[in-house]
């Protein structure tokens, strides 16, 4: 019996972050700094980001602020720096925390807090 085409996970995960890296990073240079929100796409993950991409803009009003630039994981919330150079740094991620959902969504005052230690 012939396969349904179906991809196995692991090489699912692989392609999955290849389109992630080639997406954030837009097939060209960065000039600048960037911020990435990834969410899930639910309400409450939407109104969490905005509120996060809020505070990043008040505290940085220079760098700018990307929420979802690329079809985002389910279950999904992680806040990336990424860098001129090509190399990024990891803000906050809540993909292993919870339950409770609450323990996914930091508090924007953290976040901004470890932005200012890898932009110094």
């Amino acid at each position: 019996m012939a396969s349904r085409g179906r991809k196995r996970k692991a090489e699912a995960a692989v392609a999955v972050a290849e389109k992630r890296e080639k997406l954030t990073s837009g097939g060209k240079g960065m000039e600048e700094v960037t911020v990435v929100i990834e969410h899930c796409t639910s309400r409450v993950y939407g109104r969490n980001a905005a509120a996060l991409s809020q505070a990043l803009r008040l505290e940085a009003p220079e760098l700018p602020v990307k929420v979802n630039p690329a079809k985002p994981r389910r279950g999904s919330f992680e806040v990336t720096l990424l860098r001129p150079d090509g190399s990024s740094a990891e803000l906050w991620t809540g993909i292993k925390k919870g339950p409770p959902r609450k323990l996914k969504f930091p508090e924007p005052q953290e976040v901004v807090e470890e932005l200012k230690k890898y932009l110094s």
